[in-house]
Parts: C-alpha cells; sequence; structure tokens
C-alpha cells in the first residue's frame, strides 16, 4: 500500500534553480570568469545547500570576491529568474493530488534557503506539497542517507509504503537503498502513467 509520495523539484516539475547551464549564462551576462566562478561554486555550494551559510555569503564567495559594476541585487535577480516551471508536470500533479486527496505528496529536494522560499513561493508549490523536506533546513543534501530516513521519520511511512522520483539515477539509487520505491523521472507522460498505474483504493492515511 502506497501511502506516500516523495517528489524532487528541480529537473522534475521546474528548471534547476541554479544549475551549470544557469551559472555559464550568468557569466555572459555579467562577464564573469567562468571558469573561476564554477571554481569557487564547487568549493561552496554544497556548504549553502545544507544552510549553514546565507545567499550573501555565497555569493561573497564566488562572485563579489572583487569589485564587478553590477550589484548584488542585480546579480541575485537574474538567479531567480533562472527557476522556470517545466512543461505540464506540475499542473498535472496538482490536478492529480485533487484526485487523491488523502495521499502525502513531500518534496524532498537540496536547495539552498533563499532559492528554495522563492521557488515555493512564486510557483505555489504549497498547492501540491504537504511538507518540504529541503536540504537547506535539515542539514542534509542527497544522497546522504540520512535525509532520507528524516524524510520518512517526517511521513511517519515505512520505506515500502513510499514511492519517490528523481531526474538522477544517483539519487534514485540513494532512495531504493534506504527501501524506498525510487523511480526515474524523465517525461511527464511515463511519471503519471506510474502514478495512475496505482489503484487509488491503495491508499490510505
Amino acid at each position: 500500500m502506497i501511502k506516500t509520495i516523495f517528489f524532487d523539484i528541480g529537473g522534475v516539475m521546474l528548471t534547476n534553480g541554479w544549475g551549470h547551464v544557469s551559472r555559464e549564462n550568468a557569466a555572459k551576462k555579467f562577464g564573469i570568469d567562468y571558469a573561476e566562478m564554477d571554481y569557487q561554486h564547487d568549493f561552496i555550494f554544497n556548504i549553502y545547500e545544507i544552510g549553514a551559510i546565507t545567499l550573501d555569503e555565497y555569493l561573497d564567495t564566488v562572485v563579489f570576491n572583487q569589485p564587478r559594476n553590477f550589484s548584488r541585487e542585480q546579480f541575485k535577480e537574474f538567479m531567480f529568474q533562472q527557476s522556470q516551471e517545466l512543461p505540464q508536470m506540475l499542473s498535472l500533479l496538482k490536478m492529480w493530488k485533487q484526485q487523491h486527496a488523502g495521499i502525502q505528496i513531500i518534496s524532498l529536494n537540496n536547495e539552498g534557503r533563499e532559492l528554495n522560499q522563492y521557488r515555493i513561493k512564486t510557483f505555489k508549490l504549497h498547492e501540491l506539497f504537504d511538507a518540504f523536506v529541503s536540504s537547506c533546513e535539515v542539514g542534509m543534501r542527497k544522497p546522504d542517507p540520512g535525509i532520507y530516513r528524516m524524510a520518512l521519520g517526517i511521513a511517519q511511512r515505512e520505506p515500502g509504503e513510499c514511492y519517490y522520483f528523481d531526474d538522477r539515477p544517483a539519487l534514485v539509487l540513494a532512495a531504493r537503498k534506504q527501501g524506498i520505491q525510487g523511480f526515474l523521472h524523465e517525461k511527464p507522460d511515463a511519471t503519471m502513467h506510474i502514478l495512475e498505474s496505482i489503484n487509488k483504493n491503495e491508499f490510505n492515511q
């Protein structure tokens, strides 16, 4: 009996909040040496994603480590604009949830706090998710086994009672190692087919 569904956000229903393509675009737009920026990003981004530093502290290391001819607010606005809704998935899931009102749907994602809050508010993710297990709030990142175990504890479910969807195979595998039934998200139709194949009578609180 499947009672809870965990979803990643970036790459599933929204674009990645601050992936390499966005960083490359930022380097071009603002005239930054991408190789240097990417090196500094790799050095500190994991620390930002577990909530140990703020976005401004991340930017101090990655971008504003020297004088710039643009403001911090201009750069942050560009960062936030990189978050876009991917076709279909979010709207399909919101409709599916309305038809399965008793189902827990919980996010399980790696995200820095400011980006996470922006995405939740802008794309009205509270309409879909019952809870958010975000790396910035729990101090752990996928594929740390602890974040999957914490998500199960928050949901108060056994691993076999849960599905997990992610666009990255390694993170699906990490969920499966904890006993969660993990699925690779590739296309909205395929993911929705998996959800619709479950007998809705199986879902119980």
